[in-house]
């Protein structure tokens, strides 16, 4: 791929990559995507409530005890931000599926009237009710403002400004899959200056004829300083016999340019492990994994306490949900299905209802597929909206599960999918929860391939597990739920 020549404007989102690095590679990488957009959000409703503030004060300050005094603003200004930047998560701004502009309005909108009337009660309680009533539809003014000059100089800053250069080493199919990529990846876009060539996939053809192949008799290090790369990516999946230049790559690690391999990248940016190239050896030299006394003793206390107050709040909806279902056909209202959970050990899963009775009368276990004819009329409902799964609660609170984490599959499945996928049994080391990433992250799943795919979703969850990642996986859920994504 040519260099780009003639204007050049540093891109501005470089500054990110760089302070984000050492996130990126930690178990937080997870957050990385929607860190600059929330401090944007938090910083654009923390001055519009200031501002909408300083607009109301010459207006109530000759009434006595009208006006807030400036801590009280202070901490109101805190407290919109807080709440509209959590609302925004809840309706999935920051989640990466792709929106479009009457969508992102719409989801926009509801944030700000749910975010101002919970601010407005929270203001209420030490401010004066007429003041707060006038200075909340104020600052909206002003973050409608501001979202639109601040988002639309973002916008026209990404149209002008540089991607970051990539050199990938590799021209197998791995490369060039990865290549392509980089070049159509919404948030993770980089620009690929081309190949560096390996012996071990010299042969490889680059089927892409836009993709530049560098000649080995260059060193890596001179082409970095060449195309101004900023990361490395080594993109071979057999890497040893001399093929991959090690002695470059560490020349361009010492002089400060990240070289990573394709998994570690993957993992970093998509948030998931692939398992196509995956070795035993950078699970077992890498981060993560962390499952001492304390994650676990926090895990199990957000476990009860969360599905505590769940099975409190959606009891009402659980009733009528048992009534719907003995109208809507015969048969019971729960439906127990064994389960493999933590340690391979089975247990017995109860679910509503939500297929005929007689969906596997044969005894041959079957992947549920969108559009099942076996799923009845109130099944299909509470299959979308998760209401079938509110009865897991249980389990979570005795211990069998947890709010978050892999989903469990059937014994039967278990078996089959060991076989085809590596690495299967890792997810078999958490137990098995309600939601989990792969649940916000991917769409519904019924096959091996998308099996696979929502594993390397699980793996990431497995290796990467903290209770701020089950924070964010249990707010997309709600988004997930609301506007029908995932599974």
């Amino acid at each position: 791929m040519p260099v780009r020549r003639g204007f050049f404007c540093p891109n501005p989102f470089n500054l990110w990559d760089d302070a984000l690095t050492s996130m990126r590679r930690s178990r937080y990488a997870a957050f990385t995507g929607m860190i600059p957009g929330m401090l944007i959000d938090l910083s654009l409703c923390f001055a519009a409530l200031l501002l909408g503030a300083s607009t109301l004060s010459a207006r109530y300050a000759t009434i006595p005890g009208a006006v807030s005094e400036l801590p009280l603003i202070l901490a109101g200004a805190t407290l919109f931000a807080l709440v509209m930047a959590l609302m925004y998560a809840v309706v999935g701004l920051y989640r990466p599926t792709p929106m479009t502009l009457l969508g992102t309005a719409g989801r926009m909108a509801i944030s700000l009237v749910v975010g101002a009337y919970v601010t407005g009660l929270g203001m209420r309680v030490v401010a004066d009710r007429g003041y707060v009533e006038q200075l909340l539809p104020a600052a909206l003014v002003y973050l409608l403002v501001g979202i639109v000059f601040v988002r639309g100089g973002l916008f026209a800053l990404r149209r002008v400004a540089t991607l970051p250069r990539v050199l990938i080493v590799g021209t197998g199919a791995e490369a060039q899959a990865l290549a392509h990529d980089l070049q159509v990846a919404r948030r993770h876009g980089r620009e690929v200056v081309g190949l560096y060539p390996t012996t071990s996939d010299d042969a490889a053809k680059v089927e892409d004829s836009g993709l530049r192949v560098f000649s080995r008799s260059q060193p890596i290090s001179e082409l970095v300083a060449r195309h101004g790369v900023r990361e490395v990516i080594v993109a071979v999946r057999e890497q040893r016999g001399g093929g991959v230049p090690m002695d470059e790559l560490l020349t361009c690690r010492i002089n400060g340019i990240p070289v990573i391999d394709l998994a570690g990248y993957t993992e970093a940016t998509r948030h998931e492990v692939p398992i196509a190239s995956l070795k035993s050896s950078w699970l077992v030299y890498g981060h993560g994994f962390v499952q001492g006394w304390g994650r676990r003793s926090v895990k199990r206390a957000f476990d009860i306490a969360t599905s505590l107050l769940l099975l409190l709040l959606t009891a009402p909806i659980m009733v009528l949900t048992a009534i719907a279902i003995k109208l809507d056909s015969p048969g019971p209202v729960l439906y127990r299905q064994r389960r493999v959970g933590l340690g391979g050990r089975s247990f017995l899963c109860t679910k509503f209802r939500s297929m005929r009775t007689d969906a596997e009368s044969d005894g041959v276990a079957r992947w549920a597929t969108q559009g099942d004819p076996r799923v009845t009329r109130v099944g299909a409902f509470i299959r979308s909206t998760r209401i079938d799964e509110l009865p897991q609660l249980w389990s979570v609170f005795v211990g069998e599960m947890s709010l978050i984490g892999p989903r469990p599959e059937r014994p039967a499945f278990v078996e089959k999918l060991k076989q085809e996928i590596p690495f299967y049994e890792i997810r078999h080391t958490v137990k098995p929860g309600i939601t989990g990433w792969a649940q916000v992250r991917f769409q519904y799943g019924e096959s091996l391939e998308d099996a696979k795919r929502k594993h390397q979703f699980d793996l990431y969850y497995v290796k990467n597990n903290s209770l701020w990642l089950d924070l964010l996986i249990l707010v997309e859920t709600v988004s997930v739920i609301v506007f029908r994504e995932g599974q």
